[in-house]
């Protein structure tokens, strides 16, 4: 399959597109032209875009869950409970699973079964099975604007059919929404099929309709070092702008230690606006999205809120746009509408309080950044290398060299060389590179960091500091210490 970082030609966008929507029924009542009209109908304060450049502009951090049930109704009553319960500035309309496999038979027997034991069978709203209608009486019920997260290697069809349905943003991208998610999706197919998705919305662009798009930040959500999640957000950023997105919200998931966290954040924002001034986007907007902490949740309710409280303190230091809120029910399954407001007003709490606060400019943050700027720029300027100028083509390329390499992934295109290990403050460092091409000094810097942790805890650097880490948080605490190390632990 031959793919580059070319604008898809509108007759190729048009004749492939009459394949993606005779994917299911739903997709045949899909009017280009119709769909334009009503997303112009709807009123500037829905619009996602539109709030979160209200809120840079305000210097605010919008709170927005993550939320989803089978029957439309009940998600209805839950975004709404959201909305004035948990004061959500954003609302999330999260998929289920069948959908996100393109198994909308099966999402319709999940539908029935649903209706038939009225609770929810599925972990989500099926969007394509309920078609555009729905979806506008689910969106036009809310005072707030509704984006759509999934987690779907080949979303086009989700893709019409949420634009049409009225939903403002939508998250995802071809390598954040294959390889930490699936196993056997191509990345070549993947970026082919994102970018149908994102021509679409570079097509609704240029009608006059702006649909704000969000690369899925956090990849794994286990112990990624900021420089891996950076660059793909970076990448997938180009490859959308290149379609002709203009609304651009770039995300990084909680490490834990807050001058790395706010580090990271912020050179994100920095290089995304930097690449993409640096190949012709200028009028590409950016904004910045901090997601919560990822990894394993103490069962504790009391416990949770801490975690909950601390992503939120880091995304308001980082000065994110949004924050997207845990719940304290994290460790225990699904949670209730109740458990997901008190999540989000916890977060709410503590990120007025810190408003005025900025943790940007302070000088340990500043070093950090650096170091995450010249990963960064080893890692981006390799890929454009190994694409002779073509981000596509060198995305690609870099999965299959190891240059680009996301830890934990189950994906069978991603090497799976690169082991991350926190050091001694907690700081997520590279214990093994695999095949990342940093430069010596930042290899050498990584492992100084783990050699100080491993003195203080009078061990070899090893596998079992990643194992440890992985697990302490649900434990209390963030760096994995072995017995004896820390006396609480």
């Amino acid at each position: 399959m031959e793919i580059s970082n070319q604008k898809i030609s509108e007759d190729a966008f048009f004749a492939e597109r009459k394949e993606v929507l005779g994917q299911w029924h739903t997709g045949r009542d899909i009017d280009f032209d119709e769909a334009v009209a009503y997303q112009k109908s709807i009123p500037a304060e829905k619009r996602f875009g539109a709030k979160l450049q209200k809120a840079t502009e305000e210097r605010r951090t919008l709170i927005q869950p993550r939320a989803g049930v089978a029957l439309p109704e009940e998600h209805k009553k839950l975004l709404q409970f959201l909305e004035t319960e948990g004061e959500a500035d954003l609302l999330p309309t999260t998929v289920d699973s069948y959908t996100r496999l393109n198994r909308y038979h099966e999402a319709e027997t999940g539908i029935e079964k649903s209706k038939e034991t009225n609770r929810s069978m599925l972990n989500g709203f099926p969007i394509v099975n309920y078609g555009k209608t729905i979806c506008r009486d689910v969106t036009s019920a809310l005072k707030s604007p509704v984006q759509v997260r999934h987690g779907t290697p080949d979303a086009r069809l989700l893709t019409e059919i949420s634009i049409a349905g009225g939903f403002t943003s939508y998250e995802g991208g071809g390598i954040s929404y294959n390889i930490p998610y699936s196993k056997s999706h191509s990345i070549e197919k993947t970026i082919a099929h994102w970018q149908y998705a994102d021509r679409l919305v570079g097509l609704y662009e240029e009608a006059g309709v702006s649909i704000n798009r969000e690369p899925f930040g956090p990849l794994t959500g286990t112990l990624i070092p900021p420089c891996i999640s950076n660059s793909v957000a970076v990448l997938e950023t180009l490859l959308a702008a290149a379609q002709g997105v203009k609304d651009i919200t770039v995300g990084y998931g909680q490490c834990g230690n807050l001058i790395q966290d706010v580090a990271a954040l912020h050179t994100l924002n920095v290089l995304t606006r930097d690449y993409l001034d640096k190949y012709g986007y200028q009028d590409v907007r950016v904004t910045t999205v901090f997601h919560q902490w990822m990894g394993g949740f103490p069962q504790d309710e009391a416990k949770a809120f801490g975690v909950i409280s601390w992503g939120a303190a880091a995304a308001a230091l980082a000065k994110a746009t949004k924050v997207i809120v845990k719940t304290p029910h994290e460790a225990m399954g699904v949670p209730t509408k109740e458990a997901n407001a008190a999540g989000l007003r916890a977060t709410k709490q503590v990120t007025s309080m810190l408003r005025d606060q900025d943790f940007r400019t302070v000088p340990a943050v500043l070093e950090e950044s650096e170091i995450i700027s010249t990963e960064m720029h080893c890692i981006l300027g390799k890929v454009e290398e190994l694409g002779r100028g073509d981000y596509a083509v060198g995305t690609v390329a870099a999965f299959e060299a190891g240059v680009l390499d996301i830890p934990f992934a189950p994906s069978r295109y991603n090497a799976g060389k690169a082991m991350p290990a926190r050091d001694n403050v907690g700081a997520v460092r590279l214990l093994d590179m695999g095949a990342l091409p940093l430069s010596k000094d930042i290899v050498d810097f990584h492992r100084r960091k783990l050699e100080e942790r491993a003195a203080f805890e009078n061990r070899p650097v090893s596998f079992q500091m990643v194992i440890d880490d992985v697990y302490a948080i649900g434990k209390g605490f963030l760096v994995g210490r072995p017995r004896g190390a820390n006396s609480e632990q």
